[in-house]
């Protein structure tokens, strides 16, 4: 619901109940398409996020740093999908598709403290691989477990700051006549497009805070494998320098598809009005992305696929041992 506030003769703002998340529209078969994506999307999400994180825990042998982050990663990726997946099913299969304005602001705030978090957290992963790859020695001293675990609560720290400063000065507007967002899910660019206050500010924070954090940890990234490729280049092994490509290739394909999309989003000042365009690229990072991530990791990744078949071989051990 939306009441005019009428000032002057003109209708400045409106006091808002709730939005309308528009979604992609179309008629009853495209809505139908889009739920069994939307749903399948999210199914394969849960069941490979939840996989990394139990077989990881399970399996001694991937208690290390590197695993610990990848962890993390799929933890941030199953919560992040499901800030955005259950709500925009919902809405499919509802007329309405009426988000309150506190549930909008909370999915806002939890949705920018995730997806910063997990730029944040490739960034860190980046690190990680240059200290095991280029300083191995030092490796052991400085990747102990409470340093991994500071720099996991600062991933978290830089996604709590972003989050209350992006939702807190979107949510201080005024908001004129309509209250149809145009989006499957309350985010900065399309609320933008609603209020009748002065967004100048908003729209340079947004720009200036998320292409800081998307340049900084794509050239801490950057750096981190310009080392790495030279440090892999001079082994001598063969062998060695597969599994070091195997495994850093993985993170590499995870970081390209998560920054190049979020840039074509938000580090743009052009971004905030291309609605269209974002929604198709939304669904890509927030839907296909965190389903992909488990995969990239898993098939690319010897020591994972070893764990996965240990932990089936001790299962039907103990189906037999049952019997």
């Amino acid at each position: 619901m939306a009441t005019a506030v009428p000032r002057n003769g003109s209708l400045l703002a409106v006091s808002l109940q709730g939005f309308v998340l528009v979604g992609f529209g179309g008629g009853a078969e495209t809505q139908a398409l889009l739920f069994a994506v939307f749903l399948a999307l999210y199914t394969m999400t849960i069941l490979g996020n939840l996989t990394m994180i139990v077989v990881i825990t399970l399996d001694a042998r991937l208690h290390s740093p590197m695993y610990f982050f990848l962890k993390n990663l799929s933890f941030v990726d199953l919560c992040y999908s499901s800030v955005i997946a259950p709500n925009a099913l919902a809405n499919i299969l509802s007329s309405s598709k009426v988000i309150s304005f506190e549930g909008c602001a909370a999915q806002l705030f939890f949705f920018s403290l995730l997806a910063t978090t997990e730029a944040f957290l490739l960034a860190v992963m980046a690190y990680d691989r240059f200290m095991a790859i280029c300083s191995p020695l030092r490796y052991p001293v400085t990747m102990y477990p409470m340093h991994c675990a500071r720099l996991i609560m600062g991933t978290y720290c830089g996604g709590i700051l972003n989050s209350i400063v992006q939702t807190s000065l979107t949510f201080q507007l005024p908001f004129c006549s309509s209250n149809r967002i145009d989006h499957f899910y309350c985010d900065v660019p399309p609320l933008l497009q609603l209020a009748c206050g002065n967004t100048a500010l908003n729209e340079l924070l947004l720009f200036g805070l998320c292409g800081f954090i998307i340049v900084s940890t794509t050239l801490a990234v950057l750096v981190s494998y310009g080392y790495i490729t030279v440090t892999i280049l001079r082994m001598h092994s063969g062998s060695g320098q597969h599994k070091v490509f195997s495994t850093c290739g993985s993170h590499m394909m995870a970081v390209s598809l998560f920054y190049g999309t979020v840039f074509v989003i938000y580090a743009q000042p052009g971004a905030v009005t291309s609605m269209a365009q974002g929604k198709v690229i939304s669904v890509f990072y927030t839907l296909v992305i965190p389903m992909l991530n488990p995969l990239i990791y898993s098939l690319r990744n010897k020591d994972v696929k070893d764990a996965l078949r240990r932990l089936r071989q001790r299962h039907s051990l103990g189906k037999k041992e049952g019997e």
